[in-house]
């Protein structure tokens, strides 16, 4: 079979798009969807969610939570003492080991610092446990 010209080995390649069973033409790219909220819709988010758990009685103030070591036992029993049997959020205003010890082996308690309470975790939680010092830090982030 004589050549017809300057082809390139591609173009008779049985996995060539114009055959059966051969290639893609523009096949799927990945990309990311992803959108980024902006700092003004987040921060009105959390907003919106910390006052609707003030509107529904759902907020517990503290003026202080610390122990001396990390207890699970005393951890629920404060908890018992402020009638939380449900998943709760404890926010304190810097993070304190006793305390995030503390909770992490109770069933749906979770710790967190006043900076990293998200939207979230706010609306997952039946009850919300915050210290007089957090919400100071998150009057500040938020105003």
């Amino acid at each position: 079979m004589a050549s017809k010209g300057n082809w390139s080995c591609s173009s008779r390649s049985i996995r060539s798009p114009q055959w059966v069973g051969g290639g893609v033409v523009f096949g799927p790219t990945p990309r990311s969807y992803s959108y980024k909220l902006p700092k003004k819709v987040r921060r009105l988010a959390i907003k919106s969610a910390l006052s609707s758990k003030v509107q529904a009685e759902e907020i517990v103030v503290l003026d202080n939570l610390s122990f001396d070591a990390p207890k699970t036992k005393e951890m629920a029993a404060v908890l018992s003492g402020l009638s939380i049997d449900r998943k709760a959020l404890v926010v304190t205003a810097d993070y304190n080991e006793a305390v995030a010890l503390s909770a992490r082996n109770l069933p749906g308690i979770t710790f967190v610092t006043a900076e990293g309470v998200s939207v979230l975790d706010v609306l997952k939680h039946d009850k919300l446990v915050i210290t007089k010092d957090a919400v100071q830090k998150v009057e500040e982030v938020l105003a």
